[in-house]
C-alpha cells in the first residue's frame, strides 16, 4: 500500500518569501508527492521602489506573480490572508486566521521564517541586513498558532461550529535561520527555484528574461545555495532550523 505523503503549509508574510527562502525544498517535496500549500499574510502591496505604482496595482501584480511561481514548483494552492504589507502584528486576529488554515488543511509540516533573526549576513553578497519586521512577526505568529492555539479545543471555539477540529503539527522548518540544524539538498531542483523566482518580475527586475540579467541572477542564487551547502558538502542546499513538536 502506498504511504500517504505529508501535507505542508508554507506560511509566510509576502509573495516571494517562500520562494526566495525555500523554493528548492518545496519543489523537492512536491516531486516526492507531498501536498504543498502557500499561506501568505499580505499581497506585498508596498514592496516597490517605483514612484508611479499604486499599492492596489502592485498587489494585483504580485498576486499573479506568486500564483505563477507556485505552478512552477508544484504548489497546490496559494491562500492570501488579506493583511496589509508592513503592518503585521502578532495579534489575536492574525493568529486566528493562521489557526483556521492549519485546522482546515491539517499539515504535518509547517515552514515559516525564523522569528529570532533580526540581523543576519546575506549569503549572496556577505553584507549584513535587517530582517523585515513582517518576517519576524509572521514567524512568531505562526509558532504561537501551531502551539498551543491550533492544538487546543478552547482556542477559537467558533471553528468547531464550522466543522474544524484542533490539529497537532508534527514538524516546523524555520527558514533563513541563524543557527540551522538541517540542510536540504536542492541540487536537482535549483533550476525550478530560479524559474519560480523569475516569475516575481516586480521584485527581481522586469528585464530578468534578458540573457545577461538572467545569468547574473542565476549566479546570485547559485552562490547563496552553494554557501548553504558547504557546511554539509552539498553542491546546492537550503538550510533550516528543524523543530519536532512533542504532542
Amino acid at each position: 500500500m502506498k504511504t500517504k505523503q505529508p501535507t505542508v503549509l508554507a506560511i509566510f508574510a509576502h509573495p516571494d518569501d517562500a520562494d526566495f527562502s525555500s523554493a528548492g525544498t518545496i519543489a523537492k517535496w512536491a516531486s516526492e508527492g507531498k501536498e504543498i500549500y502557500y499561506i501568505l499574510a499580505t499581497l506585498g502591496d508596498k514592496g516597490s521602489s517605483d514612484p508611479q505604482i499604486t499599492s492596489e496595482k502592485l498587489a494585483q501584480i504580485r498576486l499573479v506573480e506568486q500564483k505563477e511561481a507556485a505552478k512552477v514548483l508544484g504548489v497546490r494552492e496559494v491562500i492570501f490572508l488579506g493583511e496589509r504589507d508592513g503592518e503585521l502584528e502578532n495579534s489575536q486576529t492574525l493568529r486566528e486566521k493562521i489557526v483556521k488554515v492549519i485546522r482546515q488543511y491539517r499539515p504535518e509540516i509547517v515552514v515559516t521564517f525564523d522569528p529570532t533573526v533580526y540581523i543576519r549576513k546575506s549569503s549572496w553578497d556577505g553584507y549584513d541586513y535587517i530582517s523585515h519586521s513582517d518576517h519576524r512577526v509572521m514567524g512568531t505568529a505562526v509558532l504561537d498558532a501551531v502551539y498551543p492555539s491550533a492544538r487546543d479545543y478552547l482556542y477559537f471555539p467558533s471553528h468547531r461550529h464550522e466543522g474544524l477540529q484542533p490539529h497537532k503539527v508534527s514538524d516546523i522548518y524555520l527558514a533563513n535561520p541563524e543557527k540551522p540544524n538541517t540542510w536540504v539538498d536542492i541540487s536537482l531542483t535549483l533550476d525550478l527555484k530560479i524559474r519560480a523566482l523569475c516569475q516575481h518580475r516586480s521584485q527581481v527586475g522586469g528585464e530578468i528574461g534578458e540573457a545577461e540579467r538572467l545569468a547574473e541572477f542565476r549566479k546570485m542564487i547559485e552562490r547563496s545555495a552553494s554557501r548553504a551547502g558547504k557546511y554539509k558538502d552539498i553542491q546546492f542546499a537550503e538550510s533550516f532550523r528543524h523543530l519536532r513538536i512533542r504532542t
